[in-house]
């Protein structure tokens, strides 16, 4: 592996506020995103993912005022999600300091927006945001939802993910719908056949609750590690998690 391997707090913002629940359900407050997001920058995180799980036009100036505060007081890529409709958006969301941008339910309703957004930006600053469930209503087994994992699409995961990938997006980010807040571990059967599938960066989202849950996602074929509420809980820090990853000969950064 040439690459390291990124460790990337996820912050899950509604209303100026982070949020964590399990499985998308019963959201409750974590604290304040700026200050967090300097917490894990002086951990050593590698990126940090911002989702507005709220998305409307109502909170939406919500969002670029934490993306701005944010930018202000870390020196890392930030990505940016949630209610990303049009290169304007991404635009805007880049003026106020964002480096990356993930697009969802906006790209499944108008796949054009990939193309639009990669053509215009370049792939590099497009992550497609991908919540899974598992299902037998499709041929791989995993189906592709939306609004928080409350909707399920007619969308087999992996045919999705490749058109994806065709249409420009240059990340994928697999969350585990299924496996989100339980803390038993990544989904690592949907880790491999994602990077079985991606010619781009797969980065695993979803089931996280100790340091020995890392290692073996990296290893089903993750480039990089995403987690919620072990950081915001203070259960784990960003250095125990690289410590782990490093532990098993895997390639992190200092």
């Amino acid at each position: 592996m040439a690459l390291s391997v990124r460790v990337i707090p996820c912050l899950d913002v509604a209303d100026g506020r982070v949020v964590k629940g399990v499985n998308f359900q019963n959201l409750r407050d974590a604290g304040d995103p700026v200050e967090l997001a300097k917490r894990y920058f002086e951990q050593g995180a590698d990126e940090l993912t911002f989702l507005d799980v709220t998305a409307t036009v109502d909170n939406r100036s919500t969002t670029y005022d934490v993306v701005r505060a944010t930018a202000e007081q870390v020196f890392i890529p930030l990505t940016v999600g949630g209610g990303i409709r049009s290169v304007e958006d991404v635009s805007r969301l880049q003026a106020n300091g964002a480096d990356k941008v993930g697009v969802n339910s906006a790209a499944i309703a108008r796949p054009a927006l990939i193309a639009e957004i990669a053509d215009r930006f370049g792939s590099q600053v497009l992550v497609l945001s991908l919540d899974v469930k598992r299902s037998e209503r499709t041929e791989s087994g995993f189906v592709v939802t939306t609004h928080g994992g409350r909707t399920e699409t007619d969308l087999d995961a992996l045919d999705w993910a490749r058109q994806a990938i065709e249409l420009g997006v240059g990340e994928l980010l697999v969350n585990s719908i299924d496996a989100d807040g339980t803390k038993a571990g990544f989904d690592l059967e949907l880790i491999r056949i994602m990077r079985e599938l991606s010619t781009v960066p797969v980065i695993a989202s979803g089931g996280a609750g100790a340091v020995e849950h890392f290692p073996p996602a990296i290893a089903a074929g993750a480039d990089a590690v995403l987690a919620a509420s072990v950081f915001h809980n203070g259960e784990l820090t960003i250095g125990q998690v690289k410590a782990a990853i490093a532990a098993e000969g895997m390639p992190v950064r200092a």
